[in-house]
């Protein structure tokens, strides 16, 4: 138990950046679907997810792999300089290939006319790349609260250069042009639009960057061939199975403008509606990262000391990621109608994928809390398995299901895709892992909380009187508070008194 407290607080630490930090940034969704048509807003959503994809590359499962050889090594410190060394290589190597070949590559994404938009996500993933692993190192030394804050500064900058050169420099150009036509005209002014998003990026990772040199000047930084190469041995699955469930996640926004070339202005429209609305449903994404973060370490900590107590936390912590996470869904989807509005109304056609992305989200959450088991015993092809088989699935059921539905709504297809992939490989995860590491899961609880959060959300979507939305929401809190109570009655929380929880067993 005292593990899992552990688990719990690093979470909510983690959950803080990651939680708190993608609600800032979604104070600039906003911004920009109220801003740019989304058509325009599409094309942001479409590089970002190449870029997600481009940064699970340049990682190739170091991170993972700096947890697993940092607590098994006698020199910490040679793990993680030898993983800087590697990983600052691959990252200068990337930026030096793009520039070459910048040209063909624009041409390849669909973009010929806007390669400075593919320049400036490439260098900024390289860098993001590079600080990836003072990140896991501040993790690795349960510097949370450290981690968080630069976390935040990122998010800070971010957030301050979007609002001053979307929204400031304009008027300002206006106003008083000397001031900014230095850095503000080269690139066009207002009329570089969107671009300006990737400029503040670039500009806030190298913030970043900075923030980070105390951890990684004053050190030896010594290099150990061996021990990368054994690294590598043990990361490749992970490159794999990350840049397949990374690829995954971001399909639909990658493949709609490739199945619909003949229509691009309609192609970005979508991948801009289905962009935009998954801003809503990321709430899940933020919880599952926060978990992943504190997860990792945890696992391989606990793995130092076999014995039933920790294979009883690994369940416990199953357990309540899904209680947590089937809560997350109810409170999404219960306050909807609120949570809309950080979209213009003309996204508001793509609500209907909430739900089905939320519950996807959870399946992948819980697939990702499975992988402790090839995690731990040096299996992490089968990793490399099923994320091979969910982009699978992903690329077949979106090739089949978006054209199917057509133009304007061909995104619900790429939702579903989602949904059965995630689900798919989850159970696979499950009854693999139950033959090579065996673990009591409380299936049978896990269940019925699914179950009753179904059956509450249905019960919610029918209480929405437009007249009284106070009288709905008021329905909606009880219901949650319904949700809680059974959960803590059966988790025998101190939330529900043993009086009352020994009346309700007598009956």
């Amino acid at each position: 138990m005292p593990g899992i407290k552990s688990l719990v607080k690093d979470t909510a630490v983690y959950g803080l950046s990651s939680i708190v930090g993608r609600f800032l940034n979604w104070i600039l969704v906003p911004l920009y679907v109220y801003l740019f048509p989304a058509s325009e807003y599409g094309i942001v959503s479409y590089l970002y997810s190449f870029t997600a994809v481009a940064l699970v590359i340049l990682n190739y499962g170091m991170e993972t792999g700096f947890f697993r050889f940092a607590n098994r090594s006698d020199e910490p410190e040679k793990v993680y300089t030898t993983c800087l060394w590697s990983v600052a290589g691959t990252s200068l190597i990337f930026i030096l290939l793009l520039s070459v070949f910048l040209p063909g590559i624009s041409s390849a994404l669909l973009l010929p006319k806007h390669p400075e938009y593919v320049w400036l996500l490439g260098v900024t993933v390289a860098i993001d790349a590079f600080t990836n692993i003072p990140f896991a190192y501040l993790r690795y030394k349960n510097k949370a609260w450290t981690f968080a804050g630069v976390k935040f500064l990122n998010i800070g900058v971010n957030i301050i250069l979007n609002v001053f050169f979307i929204l400031i420099c304009p008027k300002l150009e206006q106003v008083c042009p000397g001031a900014i036509d230095w850095f503000y005209k080269p690139l066009g002014g207002s009329s570089y639009g969107i671009g300006w998003i990737f400029v503040a990026n670039i500009i806030s990772s190298l913030v970043v960057l900075l923030a980070l040199i105390p951890y990684l000047i004053g050190r030896s930084w010594k290099f150990d061939p061996h021990l990368l190469s054994k690294m590598l041995n043990y990361s490749w699955p992970l490159l794999i199975l990350g840049v397949a469930g990374i690829a995954s996640q971001n399909m639909g926004q990658m493949i709609i403008p490739y199945i619909f070339k003949g229509n691009e202005e309609a192609a970005r429209t979508m991948v801009g509606i289905y962009g935009a609305n998954i801003k809503i449903a990321v709430v899940m994404v933020m919880f599952t990262q926060a978990f992943r973060y504190a997860y990792e370490p945890f696992i391989f900590a606990q793995a130092r000391a076999e014995g039933e107590d920790n294979r009883r936390a690994y369940c416990d912590a199953m357990k309540y990621f899904v209680i947590f996470g089937l809560l997350i869904f109810l409170g999404v989807m219960y306050f909807l109608p609120i949570l809309k509005h950080f979209i213009s109304p003309g996204y508001w056609s793509g609500l209907r994928i909430v739900p089905i992305m939320m519950m996807a989200d959870l399946f992948f959450g819980i697939f990702f809390n499975l992988s402790l088991w090839y995690k731990l015993t040096d299996r992490t092809q089968w990793g490399m398995y099923f994320s091979l088989l969910c982009f699978a699935l992903m690329l077949g059921l979106n090739i089949w299901l978006v054209p199917a539905i057509g133009i304007p709504d061909g995104y619900l297809g790429s939702a579903w895709a989602a949904f059965i992939s995630y689900f798919v490989v989850m159970l696979l995860s499950y009854f693999v892992g139950q033959h090579y590491y065996p673990l009591s899961y409380q299936i049978g609880r896990m269940m019925l909380y699914g179950l009753l959060s179904v059956a509450l959300y249905f019960v919610g979507e029918q209480t929405e009187y437009p007249s009284a939305m106070w009288l709905t929401y008021l329905i909606r809190i009880l219901l949650l508070c319904g949700y809680l109570c059974v959960v803590a009655f059966f988790e025998e929380l101190p939330v529900v008194s043993p009086m009352i929880r020994k009346a309700i067993r007598k009956k």
